[in-house]
């Protein structure tokens, strides 16, 4: 794609197929396309909206983890530009997975209906509050764990944006960081998980 005449890498989410979900497929062809743009030297915007791994035997004898991990070192080893920006759910490990602030993205965004958490915040409150008043404990969980807010707090995302202002906001970092130079550790090659 191209953003303010700047070729860039688009990484995201469908939540139409698989709810969003990371399966092997997907997070295979993930992290060759982020190898593909960070040989080339062009930059990554990642939308994310991830409510995490798909769950299912199938998935873990084929090496859903394994194949996730893939996703994740390509990401950490990317050098280019990396921009995140979580449109919805960003949940657990795949949330990680998709460019976080842990695996050295430059810039994180959230937009305000954003959720930030560890898991989804009904299931969250079901195992917290053991089956208790459930509606009522969602809404806490939410107020007090799975908003953007929060993650701001803690440092996981820089800013939280409004959506009208996307296109601007990451027009504005990717000027900030056509430069971005990384020091590397000198080694024959990396480590990739096979």
């Amino acid at each position: 794609a191209r953003i303010d005449g700047r070729t860039v890498g688009i990484v995201g989410n469908n939540p139409m197929t698989l709810a969003g979900c990371l399966d092997i497929s997907s997070s295979t062809k993930g992290a060759r396309f982020v190898r593909f743009c960070n040989a080339f030297n062009i930059p990554l915007v990642t939308f994310v909206d991830v409510p995490g791994f798909l769950p299912g035997t199938g998935q873990e004898h084929g090496g859903i983890i394994r194949q996730g991990a893939k996703l994740l070192f390509a990401y950490a080893e990317a050098t280019v530009p990396k921009i995140t920006v979580i449109c919805r759910k960003a949940y657990g490990g795949a949330y990680d997975v998709m460019a976080s602030k842990h695996l050295k993205a430059d810039t994180n965004y959230a937009w305000p209906g954003a959720e930030v958490a560890v898991m989804g915040a009904k299931g969250a409150a079901e195992i917290i509050f053991r089956g208790k008043d459930i509606e009522e404990n969602t809404k806490d969980y939410v107020t007090r764990f799975a908003n953007p807010m929060v993650a701001a707090q803690r440092g996981f995302i820089d800013d939280i944006i409004d959506p009208a202002t996307t296109r601007k906001v990451i027009c504005r970092d990717l000027d900030m960081l056509e430069n971005k130079k990384v020091a590397s550790i000198k080694r024959r090659n990396s480590n990739i998980p096979l």
